[in-house]
């Protein structure tokens, strides 16, 4: 339970279904959340309200200390992704390894069968399998971030409001009259105050920590200096120098040389790109065609993913795409549902 209204509303749905009911709010991120971040769903507010609404469900509560693994397995790897010339999805990494993979263990000590939450998705729960699909609200759908779950982690996973759209979550809500039910929906990365994920990493990672060099155009000519590959992404215009005749972007980046490369629009349109350390609930070793989504706000594009060995696959765009991001995931899906997908890896093959 975040301390918003989507798990306060599927924890009230499972009580109504007959399940017996715990409330948990992870503890994440003490320091910065306490101080900075009165409103984030590891904020003290956050806290307070989650255990409001579990007072008033008539269902015990808890608060789960998780700082310390939280900090390993998200921030480390935020951080990390970035040093690297990657951009990070935290909130894909949060599910896989926190939510719904160390909390297991605790679930589990108090006699738990299933972790629930408020996320906008539908698991179905067969014999042999679970199937992971969009949520019925398209606007709020995030099976996107559940895609790397694995069959162990979906088979004791529920998410009680994948068909449901967010007007009904509210009214339901305000009809039990829970403090939360006009609680804005944070649209930020949890632990990134105001989503400054720069200013973020400038406090958190220390400014000797950062890789600086050159922005170099596509011949290779040294344009400008600058602070940290860590302070760029795919795409970005932003803080690019000027002079140019045409708006500039970031096309590649080059964590071996902490060089940062810039272009035209057109240059940022992908038609081929490689993903790793992929996972598939259906295997296939033949290509196999997809809707594939490159970031979470993407609308999706028809594309033909090509298996290959020790977790790699390519996948040729039936349509080029803008800004194909490095570390970003690629969620693969037939019809509403998850086939799987993977990590975007730097071998992305700008059309030419």
């Amino acid at each position: 339970m975040s301390g918003g209204v989507d798990s306060s509303v599927a924890a009230y749905l499972l009580k109504e279904q007959g399940y017996d009911v715990v409330g948990v709010t992870m503890k994440v991120w003490p320091q910065d959340c306490i101080s900075r971040a009165e409103d984030k769903c590891c904020g003290p507010q956050a806290i307070a309200d989650a255990r409001s609404v579990a007072h008033a469900l008539g269902i015990p509560h808890y608060v789960v200390d998780e700082a310390d693994q939280f900090e390993k397995m998200v921030i480390d790897y935020f951080t990390t992704e970035y040093k690297a010339g990657r951009t990070p999805n935290p909130c894909v990494m949060c599910n896989e390894k926190v939510k719904f993979g160390n909390l297991w263990g605790k679930a589990k000590a108090i006699g738990a069968e299933f972790i629930a939450t408020g996320h906008y998705a539908i698991i179905e729960h067969h014999a042999d399998r679970a199937v992971l699909r969009k949520g019925r609200d398209p606007r709020k759908d995030q099976s996107y971030f559940l895609f790397s779950l694995r069959q162990a982690q979906l088979q004791r996973a529920i998410c009680p409001l994948g068909d449901m759209e967010k007007t009904e979550i509210r009214a339901i809500a305000r009809q039990l009259g829970l403090k939360t039910a006009d609680k804005v929906d944070s649209q930020e990365i949890c632990f990134v105050p105001g989503n400054d994920y720069k200013a973020f990493l400038k406090s958190h990672m220390g400014e000797g920590e950062f890789h600086p060099g050159g922005i170099f155009d596509k011949l290779g000519n040294r344009v400008a200096e600058h602070e940290g590959i860590e302070l760029f992404t795919i795409g970005q215009r932003k803080g690019l120098p000027g002079g140019s005749a045409r708006p500039q972007y970031v096309i590649d980046i080059d964590p071996s040389t902490s060089s940062v490369i810039v272009g035209d629009a057109e240059d940022l349109m992908v038609e081929e790109f490689e993903i790793d350390n992929t996972l598939w609930h259906e295997s296939s070793s033949e290509p196999f065609e997809v809707v594939v989504k490159i970031r979470y706000a993407h609308a999706g594009a028809a594309a033909t993913v090509t298996p290959g060995a020790d977790g790699h696959a390519r996948v040729r765009l039936h349509t080029p795409q803008r800004a194909v991001t490095p570390g970003q995931a690629a969620v693969c899906y037939r019809g509403d549902q998850v086939l799987g997908g993977g990590w975007i890896a730097r071998t992305a093959c700008a059309l030419k």
